[in-house]
C-alpha cells in the first residue's frame, strides 16, 4: 500500500511486471492505482500455476490431467494412476509427467518424471509443486497484447525443441492454426478478465488438432523474444507493452503502432541457448560451421568461469544465446536444431 501510494504521487499511472517475480506485486500496486482490488487476485491467478489450471478448467479450457504434490509419495501416487488410467501392462514403460514449481518462470523447476527413481532426485525445497500428465503434441508459445479487451498483436513462437531454441514469426505449419489460437486466447481472455496487458500462455497441438493449454504468465517471455520480434519486424516490444498495460493509451495510438502479423515480418529470427555438453572445460570455442552460417548474427556467451561444469538438473539454465535471423524457417529450424550437437565450450 505504501508503494502504491507513493507511486501515485509521483504520478504513476499503472505499474507493468517485466519479471515472474514482480507479476503479483504489479498486480497489488495496480489495485491501488487503477482503483480495482480485483487486479490483485487476478495477479494472483497468473502467478500460481496450480491456481491458474482451475481457473482455465473452469473457463472451459481444454488442459490435461494435473493435481498438487506435497511429498515424494503424491507424485508417486500420481504416476501410478496416470499410468494406470492409460492402461499400461507391467513391464510397459510409463508415460511421463511433468512437475513444475508453482511460481517459477518457464522451464525454471521443470521435470520430466517417468520412474519412481527419479521423483527421488527432486529436493525436498521444491515442494510443493505441480503434477501434470504429458500431452503428446506439438508445442508452442504465444505473446498476446490486449488493451481494452482485445488483442492488438499475436505472435506465435515455436519452439524447435524446449528449453533450447524458439523463433518467431513460425513456420506456415503451425501459422495455419493462428485462426484457432486466437480464438484460444479470446477465451483465456475472458476467463481470467484482462482488459489491459500481455499475455504469454502456451498450448499443445494434437495430432488431431485438438488445442490444450498449458500455461500462461503475465510477463515478457524468456529466451529474448521481445528482441527476437524486433529484429523480425521493427518494433519495441516493451514499447507495446506500456501502450497495453496504459488504460489511457487511445485506439489511434494502438493502431498506429502494432504492425500486422506475419505479413509485416522483415525475416525469421531465433536463438538457442548453450549448454556444455562436457563436464569440464577450459575455453569459450564458437564453431566454424556456426559463425559461418548467413544466419549466425551475434552470440552472447563469455569465457567459463570455471573448468568444472554442473550438472543439470531439470531444464536447467544455459549460459548464453546465440541469434540467427533469416528468410527461410525451415532453413532456421534446421539450423537452430544443429546447434544442439555441437560444442561452444571445449
Amino acid at each position: 500500500m505504501e508503494i502504491a501510494e507513493t507511486l501515485r504521487d509521483m504520478g504513476v499511472d499503472v505499474a507493468i511486471p517485466i519479471f515472474e517475480e514482480t507479476v503479483e506485486w504489479a498486480g497489488a500496486i495496480n489495485s491501488v492505482l487503477l482503483n480495482n482490488p480485483r487486479l490483485f487476485g487476478q495477479a494472483m491467478l497468473l502467478r500460481d500455476k496450480a491456481l491458474m489450471k482451475r481457473r482455465a478448467q473452469l473457463g472451459g479450457i481444454r488442459v490435461g490431467i494435473f493435481e498438487e504434490a506435497h511429498e515424494r509419495d503424491d507424485v508417486i501416487r500420481f504416476l501410478k494412476r496416470v499410468n494406470q488410467t492409460l492402461l499400461k501392462l507391467d513391464g510397459d514403460p510409463n508415460d511421463p509427467i511433468h512437475v513444475k514449481a508453482f511460481d517459477k518462470a518457464g522451464c525454471l523447476g521443470h521435470r520430466v518424471i517417468r520412474t519412481p527413481d527419479e521423483i527421488d532426485t527432486i529436493p525436498d525445497d521444491e515442494f510443493p509443486v505441480l503434477m501434470e500428465s504429458h500431452l503428446d503434441g506439438w508445442e508452442f508459445a504465444v505473446e498476446a497484447w490486449i488493451h481494452d479487451g482485445k488483442i492488438r498483436f499475436l505472435n506465435i513462437s515455436e519452439y524447435v525443441t524446449l528449453g533450447y531454441s524458439v523463433f518467431v514469426p513460425a513456420t506456415p505449419e503451425l501459422e495455419q492454426y493462428r485462426p484457432e489460437i486466437t480464438r484460444q486466447v479470446e477465451r483465456l481472455i475472458k476467463t481470467f478478465d484482462i482488459d489491459f496487458g500481455f499475455v504469454h500462455p502456451e498450448y499443445f497441438v494434437t495430432s488431431d488438432g485438438e488445442m490444450y493449454f498449458g500455461e500462461v504468465a503475465y510477463r515478457p517471455p524468456g529466451f529474448k523474444v521481445f528482441e527476437l520480434l524486433e529484429r523480425s519486424y521493427g518494433f519495441n516490444a516493451y514499447h507495446g507493452l506500456v501502450l497495453a498495460f496504459d488504460p489511457k493509451t487511445t485506439e489511434d495510438e494502438i493502431e498506429a503502432f502494432f504492425p500486422k502479423e506475419v505479413v509485416d515480418a522483415k525475416g525469421h529470427a531465433g536463438c538457442f541457448g548453450v549448454y556444455p555438453r562436457r563436464r569440464v572445460v577450459s575455453q569459450l570455442s564458437v564453431p566454424d560451421e556456426t559463425e559461418d552460417h548467413d544466419y549466425f548474427e551475434t552470440h552472447e556467451l563469455t569465457a567459463p568461469l570455471a573448468e568444472k561444469v554442473t550438472k543439470r538438473t531439470a531444464f536447467g539454465n544455459h549460459w548464453g544465446l546465440l541469434y540467427f535471423f533469416g528468410d527461410d524457417p525451415y532453413t532456421l529450424r534446421d539450423l537452430l536444431k544443429r546447434q544442439e550437437e555441437l560444442d561452444f565450450y571445449i
